[in-house]
């Protein structure tokens, strides 16, 4: 049976992107719903996907995994032939150790820095907060690829959940056109490169749908 992803506007959702560019790297076939946000439908039509009105959800079978780090999580258990978190046992604990920080955190950065694919890149100032946390993730980076990134040009090596966690991020970066490090815009540089975020940004540009309030920032 095949996999059925249920996300929202590509444009706007940093969560949806999450597992998405993760099956479309990997070539795990899926397809997929998109549900319009701020219509007057959304939540009811989310609802009857999800429990919580919130996407991404994943559907497999009778199975039905919502949260984005849990969709990874399932997908990594459901095909161990494919090294969704780094096969190394050290690597693989501080990449879900990252991607756990991730999940949790950054709230200055998320609420400052809303997800935009479509907004031409154009610097926004920060503030010390959102610096804070740009700094945080910059040393995160910097230190997987240091210690595990000698395989490739991702977090360890070879892309895995972590770089799927972390890619609404780059956006947000190249977006608003944060003060970064040479190393960090060559990780970018890396995402940005990828069929799968390519493919992304032109399912958003595709897209209908516009919300103004997001269009403004």
């Amino acid at each position: 049976m095949t996999l059925r992803l249920v996300i929202v506007n590509k444009a706007y959702s940093s969560w949806s992107l999450r597992p998405w560019i993760a099956m479309r790297h990997f070539g795990l076939p899926f397809e997929e719903t998109v549900i319009p946000l701020r219509q007057p439908e959304t939540r009811a039509r989310i609802l009857e996907f999800s429990p919580t009105g919130k996407v991404p959800v994943l559907i497999d079978g009778d199975v039905r995994v919502w949260e984005s780090l849990a969709i990874l999580e399932y997908l990594a258990e459901t095909h161990p032939e494919i090294a969704v978190w780094p096969r190394d046992k050290a690597a693989r604990a501080h990449a879900r150790t990252l991607a756990n920080e991730m999940h949790a955190g950054f709230q200055a950065l998320r609420n400052h820095c809303p997800t935009q694919f479509l907004r031409p890149v154009r610097k926004l100032a920060l503030t010390a907060e959102v610096e804070a946390d740009v700094a945080r993730i910059e040393a995160a980076w910097a230190g997987a690829r240091a210690r595990f990134g000698a395989g490739g040009p991702f977090l360890f090596g070879e892309f895995s959940a972590a770089d799927a966690m972390f890619a609404p991020v780059v956006n947000r970066f190249h977006t608003y056109d944060a003060p970064v490090t040479p190393e960090t815009r060559a990780y970018m540089a890396a995402i940005m490169a990828l069929p799968a975020w390519k493919a992304w940004i032109a399912g958003a540009e595709g897209e209908p749908w516009r919300i103004e309030s997001y269009d403004q920032v």
